[in-house]
């Protein structure tokens, strides 16, 4: 009699062959064979039960962000299901592989309205690069091996629905096998030689040149710094590009737009050259001049000339194209270009650290972040909400290019940090994690701060309280509305994080956040996780894409009120170092 293997298992050895050692989701009884067979490879593959499956979904995405690994999760039909479904649309807006598991009724239920029975394939064709429901056991193994493969090939979610009766079967032992071994991604060529000129040509022209990197060139950081010095042309990185280069890089001017820095934003509109570099930036319509010269270097060629009209288009990998410019290309002289943004650079960080720095008043967040940047370790992970949470951290954090941070790109989804965070130390056990986020967002998910307790994640996870979805409450100031529909009910975070097995942190005041941070850490480092809320003021953080500091363009008193307002009597505009270093 031929050996065989039962159906369910066979699918997470295809799963296991993937590199996959744990799996998200919560039980039902349409993915009740699965659970079993999840039983029987307990040892090889982890379950992590959370409390809900949006959370599970996230904790996926981020899974792949971090490792290159398939993330997994699963709901159960109906309503398990339709809760992945923010999970879904954060890994197609952010271009992730990722897939997720599906239940549904046994085979002969199925097509009748029988309990939480719904068509699932359609719906989750949308934001999927593949769904598909397994129609026998056999193929079972195999259809999970092809959704992988997919996700990979095409960036994005897939979906593999499994009828419960056949993840519960006799299989042939030999009669399914894995492509993982198989699997490779495509190398491009180098770019032509005429191509590389035509951009050091350009090069040579541009008197006020920035280079543009997004997550395409993550792993260059190297390339870039060399090239930025080399040809003397700052940096600008996307948010999600954070992580590439290091805080303290002379010429860094960080990310631009809203979610931004100051010398980002005020360098674009002076700029006659962009090198755009492994980047989908979705702003660039609105912040890039439309006649500007431009470059663009990536490996999809759906992106070359999306998003701005371009002179050179290089289909190629990022890390090797900068290497080759920086080998064929000759030194720029001295650039008062570069010189009045690396001074404009200098004046922001002393900003930002005189905020941090401030012991009188009351707690906004800036101290909160000198703390952060201050216990973490070298190669600390950092997981961040979406809300004012991302605009301070893309700011205040001091990433040194080995700290990976992630957070929802595109879509932009509250609630992500936590799921990230567990994801996070799930991947990296022996690193410190850290889940950054606003009251508005740790709300919707605050429920899985049980799922780190119960597998002793240790993360440090931060609560910025101001009672108020901030960003959106900004936005209302600027649209010249009342604010209406922002405010949020007192929660004690704290006593949340207590009641599910946590330590829980309040901080009232300034001088109460050192030593905050001082028992997290030592929380943290025995292996818990932790929560500080951070019970601070609603005051706004500067709106660096609304900078009111250029006499050139505002009168006194209305540059007066603005440096008032922020705390911003040393901060000086581009306009200065232009001057300065005689830009013209």
């Amino acid at each position: 009699m031929a050996e065989t293997i039962n159906s369910g298992v066979a699918a997470l050895k295809t799963l296991e062959s993937w590199h996959v050692d744990h799996i998200y989701g919560i039980p039902g009884g349409t993915i009740n064979n699965l659970m079993y067979a999840l039983d029987k490879e307990q040892e090889r593959i982890k379950y992590i039960h959370v409390r809900h499956e949006e959370v599970g979904a996230l904790a996926a995405v981020a899974d792949t962000k971090l490792t290159g690994h398939i993330g997994v999760a699963f709901g159960s039909a109906g309503p398990g299901a339709t809760h992945l479904y923010q999970g879904a649309y954060d890994a197609m807006a952010d271009k992730v592989p990722v897939l997720f598991l599906i239940g549904q009724n046994p085979q002969a239920l199925m097509n009748q309205d029988f309990f939480q029975e719904f068509d699932e394939d359609p719906w989750f064709n949308d934001p999927g690069v593949y769904a598909r429901t397994v129609t026998t056991a056999e193929s079972l193994p195999h259809v999970i091996d092809e959704a992988i493969r997919r996700a990979f090939a095409q960036h994005g979610p897939a979906f593999v629905t499994i009828p419960n009766d056949l993840a519960n079967k006799p299989i042939p032992a030999d009669g399914y096998y894995s492509s993982a071994a198989n699997f490779a991604r495509p190398k491009l060529a180098d770019p032509d030689d005429d191509l590389i000129k035509q951009v050091l040509v350009l090069l040579k022209e541009a008197q006020k040149p920035l280079l543009y990197v997004g997550q395409g060139a993550i792993g260059a950081a190297d390339e870039v710094t060399t090239f930025a010095k080399k040809f003397q042309t700052p940096v600008i990185t996307t948010a999600l590009g954070k992580e590439i280069i290091p805080y303290e890089f002379e010429s860094l001017l960080g990310s631009a737009a809203r979610v931004a820095s100051k010398p980002a934003n005020e360098a674009l509109p002076e700029t006659d050259l962009i090198l755009f570099v492994g980047s989908n930036y979705p702003f660039a319509e609105s912040m890039f001049k439309p006649r500007i010269r431009f470059v663009q270097i990536d490996t999809n060629p759906q992106i070359l000339g999306k998003r701005h009209h371009t002179d050179v288009a290089i289909l190629a990998d990022a890390k090797r194209t900068l290497q080759l410019l920086i080998d064929q290309g000759d030194d720029a002289p001295a650039s008062p270009w570069y010189a009045a943004n690396v001074a404009n650079v200098a004046n922001w960080h002393q900003y930002n650290e005189d905020m941090m720095n401030r012991a009188e008043g009351d707690l906004r967040f800036e101290p909160a972040f000198k703390e952060i940047n201050r216990i973490a370790t070298d190669d600390a992970v950092f997981s961040i909400d979406v809300g004012d949470v991302t605009q301070n951290a893309v700011r205040l954090l001091k990433v040194n290019g080995k700290q990976p941070w992630i957070t929802s790109g595109l879509f932009a989804t509250m609630g992500v940090g936590l799921p990230g965070s567990i994801a996070a130390s799930l991947d990296f056990p022996q690193r410190q994690v850290f889940n950054l986020v606003g009251d508005g967002a740790a709300a919707m998910v605050m429920q899985d701060l049980a799922t780190q307790v119960t597998y002793g994640l240790p993360v440090i996870n931060v609560v910025f309280t101001n009672l108020a979805l901030g960003y959106i409450e900004d936005e209302q100031e600027d649209d010249g509305q009342e604010w209406f529909g922002i405010d949020l009910p007192k929660t004690d975070f704290a006593q949340v994080a207590e009641a599910q097995g946590l330590t829980g942190i309040t901080v009232t005041k300034i001088s109460e956040v050192p030593n905050a941070f001082d028992q997290a850490l030592k929380i943290q480092q025995s292996g818990k996780p932790v929560l500080i809320d951070i019970r601070m003021t609603n005051e706004r953080p500067i709106p660096v894409e609304k900078l009111t500091l250029d006499p050139d363009k505002f009168d006194a008193d209305t540059i007066a009120a603005f440096k008032k307002r922020y705390y911003a009597d040393d901060l000086e505009p581009l306009s200065k170092y232009l001057k300065q270093y005689s830009v013209e």
